[in-house]
């Protein structure tokens, strides 16, 4: 296992590129401070480079918060803005452990309505989720699902600040979703009723009611609708 200095001090480092696609994009993102213990913490655990844009993420970054809130992708945590990290999210083990790894992959994101953005890990089949190891997988709120999303992680990054969250959502965002997502405190979500897989939202979204709670209860809720009425249980969402 290297150190952790190894992982940090390397040669063309993530990070510089990645502050400059933020101050570029046309989707409002806001790039929370990093609680520099943990990010350093997690990035042992995860044991990737700062080369790498989830090194980067993770050791610079406390979080993402993309489109006024609509998409949080975790680094290092940020207290002070109620975020919690990468290794929070995910049950890191309290002291780096080379034998521990995520069995049913790393949870790098959540949407407001539940929605979850994870990267495959070793045997993704064995967990339940499609595509191939190093791929990232979507669970869809709106199917109870998971889907294969053809890109790693890095090419995620830079597609959440391309503008194509707005197609990517479609369908699922109703009138004021923007400043519904913008009053949230960052451990919300939006439980919607009737829920987003039923075919009275499929049919009227703008009709739907909607109230902010936990983030915990929003994926607690998407999870038992799975095991009960989706095609199989969605394993492991994330702990926030």
């Amino acid at each position: 296992m290297r150190e952790i200095d190894e992982l940090v001090g390397v040669p063309d480092p993530a990070w510089p590129e990645l502050r400059q696609a933020f101050a570029a994009s046309d989707v409002p993102v806001r790039v929370l401070p990093a609680d520099p213990d943990e990010g350093r913490r997690c990035l042992l655990q995860l044991h990737v480079t700062a080369r790498s844009v989830l090194g980067a993420l993770t050791l610079h970054c406390g979080g993402l918060v993309l489109d006024d809130g609509w998409v949080r992708v975790y680094g290092a945590g940020s207290a002070a803005n109620g975020l919690p990290s990468l290794g929070r999210v995910n049950g890191f083990p309290a002291v780096p452990d080379p034998g521990w790894y995520p069995a049913d992959g790393l949870v790098v994101g959540h949407d407001v309505l539940g929605g979850v953005f994870c990267l495959n890990g070793h045997e993704p089949g064995r967990a339940g989720r499609p595509g191939v190891p190093g791929q990232m997988t979507y669970f869809a709120p709106d199917t109870l699902e998971w889907e294969a999303l053809d890109m790693g992680h890095s090419a995620w990054v830079w597609w959440l600040l391309s503008g194509r969250l707005e197609t990517f959502y479609d369908g699922l965002r109703h009138p004021g979703w923007r400043e519904e997502a913008a009053a949230l405190d960052l451990g919300q979500g939006i439980t919607v009723f009737p829920p987003l897989w039923t075919e009275e939202a499929h049919r009227d979204l703008a009709a739907t009611s909607r109230r902010a709670v936990a983030m915990r209860e929003v994926l607690g809720v998407t999870a038992d609708s799975a095991r009960q009425l989706g095609p199989a249980d969605p394993g492991f969402l994330g702990e926030v």
